[in-house]
């Protein structure tokens, strides 16, 4: 049987990878508001007059687009299996929250180790994540 709590943790972090959107445009309407930037130096992404701390969001965004896809893809084919395990459900929150606070770390103070521990760690569970997939699988009876 599907269990649908294993989408739980696909909608919150499309969710967090939504907020995080938000903040893309509320730190370029700013800069410009405070003339720190002109619209143009958007036009090709991102010039090199952009302050760091405005491109900040954008690039948490695209790391949120970037490793997280093959969480999704677990997820779905977790769920399509039948293997949303109570197990596989746990980790996949555990991988939403590591990501989250990879996210809180960048976007606040950004120290690199801290960053980089988020990152780790959950770049583990996701592989963990993949062989529960992967188990499950090889389990299913041949067609």
């Amino acid at each position: 049987m599907n269990n649908p709590a294993i989408l739980y943790p696909v909608f919150a972090l499309a969710l967090w990878t939504s907020m995080v959107l938000l903040l893309i445009p509320i730190a370029r309407f700013g800069a410009v508001r405070r003339r720190e930037v002109v619209a143009d130096d958007f036009k090709l992404g991102e010039s090199p007059a952009v302050p760091a701390y405005v491109s900040l969001p954008n690039r948490n965004y695209m790391n949120l687009l970037e490793l997280p896809l093959l969480f999704y893809v677990a997820c779905l084919v977790t769920y399509v299996t039948g293997g949303a395990t109570s197990l596989a459900v746990s980790v996949a929150w555990t991988y939403v929250g590591l990501r989250v606070g990879h996210s809180l770390v960048h976007l606040t103070y950004n120290k690199v180790m801290h960053r980089l521990a988020f990152f780790a760690l959950s770049e583990l569970v996701l592989i963990f994540l993949w062989v529960l997939a992967a188990l499950q699988v090889s389990s299913l009876p041949d067609l």
